[in-house]
């Protein structure tokens, strides 16, 4: 009888979250962002462990794994972005980021 309501359509953008076996790209927030307001009304600062998301509530704590390397990062969503994700500066630098600008990582939710 849901089926016959709502189109396959409609059924999957009603259920879609990202995952870690969707592939995201990561990239991370210039130095021009530095202490203007995010999307959840905190200053940026670059040095935090923050990202910009275009899903994932506010708070939300991620776990971002850089899969050309391997190496991870524990950042708290506090920005939204018309990206996969978007790191702080202090982040990015954690799993490698920096010189390649972007890479493809995997994103687990911690809380």
């Amino acid at each position: 009888m849901l089926k016959k309501l709502l189109s396959s359509t409609a059924i999957a953008a009603l259920t879609f979250m990202p995952t870690a076996a969707f592939a995201q790209t990561a990239t991370y927030y210039s130095d021009y962002y530095q202490g203007r307001l995010t999307a959840s009304g905190e200053v940026f600062n670059t040095w935090d462990y923050t990202a910009a998301h275009p899903y994932y509530a506010f708070g939300t704590v991620l776990r971002v794994t850089n899969l050309n390397n391997g190496r991870a990062v524990t950042v708290r969503v506090n920005d939204r972005c018309n990206c996969s994700i978007d790191l702080s500066k202090a982040a990015a630098g954690q799993i490698g980021l920096i010189s390649a600008g972007r890479a493809p990582v995997a994103i687990d939710v911690v809380r």
